[in-house]
């Protein structure tokens, strides 16, 4: 029997998809309310779910927690109301259950929207043991009482999904913007990592949020300690994988070199290739900013073929093809862009420059168009003026004067 398990909080615009995802795989809904003003309620029952209801506690460790005591499944699998389940995987899901000896399965999580980590490994599937609980501040994980039961009880095994199992619909750049919610983030790594100053996991997050906002001094510190400490073993892969990553996302801007360095290190790790499409395609955009668009080419390719789902991938394939002058191929990668990514202006208006530049002027002029709509219906004001005064007298568009 498999359960789902899920804490929400006025969740009703996504919830009902999540639900829908999976209500041909689980057995049973569970559904921990944390004090919903809206419909969440009405739409978890009307989908089947059990409901329970806890005041927030101020972190989803202990929410998370009190939601598995709810639940009755040999299994449980754990969503969040901006998540949904993939089709595709629930034949692997079903094999990995009916093995004897597996407690944990990893689940392949597609970060919608995600321009730095466009795939994670997310610990959401675990066989319904006493001992697994949920524990770190924010960014909740059952990893650590894995571990324990795993030294403790050698038999079991920690599997990972092959294939894409989650879509994460709400990642959004908005820990800079809101202020509130990074600070309570802020807060929570810090206390995390005064009582555990040699733990690599808040030193991955608390250098990135450092980083994410400016304090890169600060940031360097934090993931260059987080490095010492995680090691190399091949187990903590993960964890350094991740470190590496914003080690040369915070290096960029400062040492070009050191930041490619960083990357391909963290390209190097044994480990899903998917979880290694952020590095890939930073190194890539390194690369080409330098001059080095052939191996820029061959990497972004790399990504392409393997997640050809990733817009960014093929933006930055039409950029570099430009460079080398290959029109054709830059028309191809950004027409692939634009089918899976509709509301990017800026592939709208590359597309739009690589159609001018090989005489297709009609088309040109149409992209232009959608590019300065697009603009204006994201209230980006200041970069639809500069398209507009760019294309002034090199094309008319319809609504000149």
């Amino acid at each position: 029997m498999l359960s789902l398990s899920m804490i929400v909080r006025n969740e009703e615009k996504r919830l009902m998809a999540c639900l829908d995802s999976v209500k041909d795989f689980v057995d049973e809904i569970v559904v921990l309310d944390t004090g919903s003003s809206d419909g969440t309620v009405a739409i978890a029952e009307a989908a089947g779910a059990r409901v329970e209801k806890l005041p927030w506690p101020g972190d989803f460790a202990p929410a998370r927690n009190a939601a598995l005591k709810f639940v009755n499944g040999d299994w449980v699998l754990v969503l969040d109301a901006d998540e949904q389940l993939l089709p595709r995987c629930i034949p692997e899901l079903k094999s990995y259950m009916l093995m004897q000896d597996i407690l944990l399965v990893n689940l392949l999580r597609y970060e919608q929207g995600s321009t730095m980590t466009p795939y994670s490994n997310v610990s959401r599937l675990f066989r319904r043991h006493p001992s697994v609980k949920w524990d770190r501040p924010y960014h909740s994980i059952v990893d650590d009482s894995v571990n324990q039961i795993l030294k403790e009880e050698p038999y079991w095994r920690v599997v990972n999904c092959k294939e894409p199992a989650l879509i994460h619909y709400g990642y959004q750049p908005d820990i800079i913007a809101n202020r509130n919610k990074a600070n309570r983030l802020r807060e929570a790594m810090e206390d995390w990592l005064a009582d555990n100053p040699d733990d690599p996991y808040a030193s991955a997050k608390l250098g990135a949020l450092e980083v994410s906002e400016g304090a890169i001094d600060k940031g360097l510190n934090l993931l260059k300690k987080g490095l010492v400490k995680v090691g190399k073993r091949r187990e903590n892969s993960v964890q350094r994988y991740e470190l590496l990553l914003n080690l040369g996302i915070a290096l960029s801007g400062i040492d070009t070199s050191a930041a490619i360095a960083a990357y391909r290190e963290a390209i190097s790790l044994e480990m899903d290739d998917r979880i290694q499409i952020g590095a890939e395609l930073n190194l890539a955009a390194l690369l080409m900013n330098q001059g080095d668009v052939d191996e820029a080419i061959v990497l972004t390719s790399h990504v392409t073929i393997r997640a050809p789902e990733i817009a960014l991938a093929w933006y930055n394939l039409g950029l570099m093809h430009r460079m080398k002058g290959s029109l054709d191929q830059a028309i191809k990668a950004y027409s692939r862009a634009i089918s899976i990514d509709p509301s990017h202006p800026e592939t709208l208006q590359n597309l739009a420059l690589a159609k001018l530049l090989n005489g297709d002027i009609v088309s040109a002029r149409e992209y232009f168009q959608r590019a300065l709509l697009m603009y204006k219906q994201q209230s980006r004001t200041t970069e639809g003026n500069i398209l507009s005064e760019k294309i002034r007298g090199i094309l008319k568009l319809d609504w000149d004067d």
